[in-house]
């Protein structure tokens, strides 16, 4: 990891060669589009028989961005970087491996999931001036209301441990936060929130799963 100002986010920090430099047609370059049948054959064969594992180097320039990121949250006592973020990066990496049918995930594979990361974080914690907010969600609503969020995240917990189920359909999250007495100005962006952060996973339309706290 480039070291780097206090005051400057880890998300902040551009790579020397940027992946969407590197994924720009050079003037005068051919394509080859792949056939579709093709392709759908391709990525059944690469999820069937490919599990790329991660390399040390790989490893190593995951565990330093999610640490400084991390870090960088805790400072700015913002919403929780957990390790469902890491998870992220390394399923990203290993099916980077995968796209090419390779058994191992390298440093690079590591550094363009890295960067794609950012990317998508910079649009999902930037103000409407451009800047840094770690309090702010993808749909606007920001964690301000992290309390509530806690709130029906634990409620849910005491309710998968009682009844051996955390799946939910999106009409029992709506009741149990009517129950609650939880209002939020969006529901349906409330629950996309949490499945942005990890709390929940979307299963199928309308279906969640209480991720393990």
């Amino acid at each position: 990891m480039n070291s780097q100002d206090s005051n400057t986010s880890v998300l902040e920090v551009v790579s020397e060669k940027p992946l969407s430099e590197r994924l720009k047609v050079v003037p005068g370059e051919t394509i080859d589009p792949i056939p579709h049948q093709l392709l759908r054959k391709y990525i059944g064969y690469a999820r069937q028989y490919v599990y790329p594992r991660l390399s040390k180097e790989a490893a190593q320039v995951l565990q330093d961005f999610y640490l400084e990121l991390r870090k960088q949250s805790q400072r700015l006592n913002s919403s929780p970087i957990t390790t469902r973020q890491l998870e992220s990066l390394i399923r990203l990496t290993e099916a980077r491996a995968r796209l090419e049918l390779r058994e191992e995930a390298t440093k690079e594979d590591a550094e363009d999931i890295v960067e794609i990361m950012k990317y998508s974080m910079l649009g999902t914690y930037s103000d409407e001036f451009g800047n840094l907010d770690f309090e702010r969600s993808q749909h606007g609503s920001g964690m301000s209301n992290r309390s509530t969020a806690k709130r029906f995240i634990s409620a849910l917990n005491n309710i998968a441990e009682r009844t051996y189920n955390n799946i939910f359909q999106f009409h029992q999250l709506r009741q149990i936060a009517k129950e609650l007495n939880i209002r939020v100005a969006d529901f349906e962006n409330f629950i996309g929130s949490l499945n942005d952060q990890g709390y929940l996973l979307k299963k199928g339309p309308k279906v969640y799963q209480l991720q393990t706290m």
